[in-house]
């Protein structure tokens, strides 16, 4: 087991192999505000101005630029709830951009990996990476990261924090000293040495430690464990007990410079696929919700086939809209979910579209007949049971005429990739779609589409 002594003796000398190996850096770098810095990088008239992104149906705060949390506006704040202190402080207001806040995260995580290399890169989410520092020298980590820094923000627009520190858990606790101060840090923290470690530890309450839940933080606080430095001095017996086995030990260790969570390749393919949004309104239409399963199933569909896959399992699930009277807190309507196993494995959109109406004909009845609800707020699709479509058995049975549907879903999604906004689609999707979730007040997909590029005059 590493002591403190033995630790900073590394730091003093981090090229001299010691006990056989030397300590290793790890970098997180994350998106300040994404959303909001991404609208921002297409609109430099915004640079430090309070600007918010909404939710899915312009439903609530999802993210906040530092101007708008100066002037009280919270995460996660219904959007009605806000509009007071948003026109009060001229606050500029966006509804989320998917197709935009997508392909700026790809270019930012393109940007990391043209840097250090594609295989010290670990994308963890769509705003934050971690980064292998091993190929930097001790005495360079700083400059390192501050050069990390400001290249991706000259490359992309989008600013970043960076920690790094010789664990992934001290790196987020590295990167949120960064973003707490930026004007101190410049948004780069580096723990280079036991005393910096222990002194952040000793300011990081325990529920803001990477994987511990307001749960846990309470049930250490019972423990009499108030920061992180506390959590570090515990036995890994203690914390086997008392943090969940294994993954408490895991943390522990990370806490203690003893790196256990390395970095891992992406998980490029999923187990489950799933595709739900909210209705732009409510609706009470079986045919409606018949549309939205449709769409949701092609999209879910596309998903599948982009990795290869083949789908033996398919659900379908509705939520119910409930009523509410006034004054009281938001919740989740009831959920009615229905499933079946299919035949065979398939990637066919139309064969996969067929069964998951009947579903969702199945989810409404129930709705209806046990819940006595017709009216609805959300919708969703997923597909499991998922195996590589290079091993399905052919059907000698079938002419071969009807055999290349594969092929037929392969030019279908070429197309649509070239074309954008589903050029083409089955019909069972509808046209006119009056269930699509409310996007009032978006803006242009400049990245993605020719005719929202960004006019410069």
């Amino acid at each position: 087991m590493q002591t403190a002594e033995n630790i900073s003796k590394k730091y003093a000398a981090y090229n001299a192999v010691k006990e056989g190996r030397e300590l290793s850096f790890t970098a997180v770098v994350d998106c300040n505000s994404f959303y909001c810095s991404a609208e921002r990088v297409f609109r430099p008239d915004l640079h430090k101005k309070p600007v918010v992104v909404l939710s899915n149906n312009d439903g609530c705060i999802v993210s906040r630029s530092d101007e708008s949390k100066a002037v009280g506006v919270g995460m996660a704040d219904p959007y009605f709830k806000s509009k007071e202190i948003i026109e009060r402080y001229n606050i500029e207001v966006f509804s989320s951009n998917y197709n935009l806040y997508g392909d700026m995260s790809w270019r930012v995580m393109e940007t990391l990996r043209i840097i250090m290399g594609e295989n010290k890169v670990e994308v963890y989410s769509v705003d934050e990476a971690f980064i292998n520092m091993d190929d930097v020298p001790f005495e360079r980590l700083h400059n390192a990261a501050l050069q990390l820094k400001e290249t991706v923000e000259r490359w992309t627009g989008v600013e970043v924090s960076v920690g790094v520190a010789p664990t992934k858990t001290l790196s987020k606790i590295a990167n949120h000293i960064a973003k707490k101060d930026k004007s101190a840090t410049n948004c780069v923290t580096v723990l280079d040495s036991i005393e910096s470690v222990n002194e952040a530890l000793c300011n990081t309450p325990v529920k803001e430690i990477w994987g511990v839940g307001t749960q846990y933080a309470e049930k250490l606080k019972g423990f009499g464990i108030y920061d992180a430095y506390q959590l570090s001095q515990m036995p890994e017996e203690w914390a086997r007990k008392n943090l969940g086995g294994v993954v408490g030990v895991r943390l522990l260790k990370d806490l203690k410079c003893e790196p256990i969570i390395g970095l891992h390749e992406e998980l490029d393919t999923k187990k489950m696929i799933a595709t739900t949004r909210m209705f732009g309104t409510p609706v009470s239409k079986l045919s409606d919700i018949k549309e939205a399963v449709a769409t949701y199933t092609s999209r879910a569909a596309e998903k599948l086939r982009r990795q290869y896959g083949a789908a033996s399992m398919i659900s379908v699930f509705v939520v119910l809209k409930e009523k509410r009277n006034p004054g009281e807190h938001f919740r989740h309507g009831s959920t009615v979910n229905r499933a079946m196993t299919l035949p065979h494995a398939t990637c066919v959109t139309s064969e996969l579209i067929k069964p998951a109406l009947q579903l969702a004909e199945q989810a409404y009845d129930r709705a209806v007949n046990d819940y006595k609800v017709n009216l609805f707020q959300k919708a969703g699709v997923m597909l499991s049971g998922i195996v590589p479509d290079n091993t399905l058995q052919g059907n000698l049975f079938v002419p071969a005429a009807k055999n290349n549907s594969r092929l037929l879903m392969d030019m279908m999604d070429n197309i649509n990739f070239s074309m954008r906004d589903d050029m083409l689609k089955f019909a069972a999707s509808g046209t006119v779609r009056n269930w699509k979730m409310r996007q009032e007040m978006r803006s242009p997909r400049y990245t993605s589409r020719w005719d929202e590029l960004r006019e410069v005059k």
